[in-house]
């Protein structure tokens, strides 16, 4: 009995090692034929589409070279996207943050009702908020602004729902000791509560910052100004009716993932951990 236990067990593991392993290969191969490609000619792409051929005879460093060294503004949009990316993330983290805070750890009048609403709002597409959004906005005077593009999403809703999740997994008596030491309630939540909070800002970070990096639609709407422009509309605008920069299209769509993998090696320690904590308490 323990024999075949064992055995089962045994093909068990190898059977759940296959599948990760099969599916690994299956996500990889988009990058790596986008890897492959940015060291073809641009007319390769055009004739062929992406695909995983290698041919050396036509694989050179010369997209990399004008990625580099030619006339573009390829920098300058990657440079707007990382900026505000950084902005982003940080002033949704910290306001979303505070809102679950009040979630979690306060009792007040409305608590559930509001808590609904966050959850309502998780639910409704963004397709549907961009018209009377972009009509605010344009109210506001803010069109062609980053302004317009930070602020309607610093209280972002599955954030919030994240963070309020985690909170409810921590033990209340840790804020009660902290109360009972005297501290006021910011000290509480800087001193005590945002160190065990690590994990899920980690976790929150790497999310955001994909969903920030990649938007394309909203920036699209309300920025007009061509020095203005974020990497994802910056590259779309290398597609036109008059012709197409498919040299720096691939290479600058390449060197886009950098950021973003950076990013996970560097929180990658805490997200795991973030991601199953959160899920602690229902």
């Amino acid at each position: 009995m323990g024999k075949s236990q064992t055995r089962s067990n045994m093909i068990s593991r190898l059977v759940i090692i296959c599948f990760f392993i099969i599916l690994f290969i299956i996500i990889m191969i988009p990058f790596y034929a986008v890897a492959l490609s940015s060291f073809k000619p641009g007319e390769s792409l055009v004739r062929y589409g992406l695909n995983l051929s290698l041919d050396f005879k036509i694989m050179s460093f010369d997209n990399f070279i004008y990625l580099f060294t030619g006339e573009h503004d390829y920098f300058v949009w990657f440079w707007n996207s990382m900026i505000l990316t950084i902005v982003q993330v940080v002033l949704t983290l910290f306001v979303s943050a505070f809102v679950a805070y009040g979630f979690a750890a306060y009792h007040f009048k409305g608590k559930n009702f509001l808590f609904i609403c966050v959850l309502l709002i998780m639910m409704v597409p963004f397709e549907i908020l961009l018209v009377p959004l972009y009509s605010l906005i344009n109210d506001l005077k803010m069109v062609n602004s980053y302004s317009a593009i930070i602020l309607p999403g610093i209280a972002n809703a599955a954030t919030i729902f994240f963070f309020r999740q985690y909170l409810r997994s921590i033990p209340k008596e840790i804020i009660q000791s902290g109360r009972i030491d005297g501290a006021n309630e910011y000290a509480i939540y800087f001193r005590l509560i945002m160190p065990i909070m690590k994990p899920s800002f980690a976790a929150m970070a790497i999310l955001n910052g994909m969903n920030s990096w990649n938007n394309l639609l909203w920036p699209f709407m309300v920025l007009g100004d061509q020095s203005k422009y974020t990497l994802p509309i910056g590259l779309k605008t290398l597609l036109t009716p008059y012709g197409n920069n498919y040299d720096l299209l691939i290479v600058g769509s390449f060197f886009s993932i950098i950021p973003i993998f950076i990013l996970f090696i560097a929180f990658q320690k805490y997200f795991i951990d973030g991601m199953t904590a959160g899920a602690v308490k229902g």
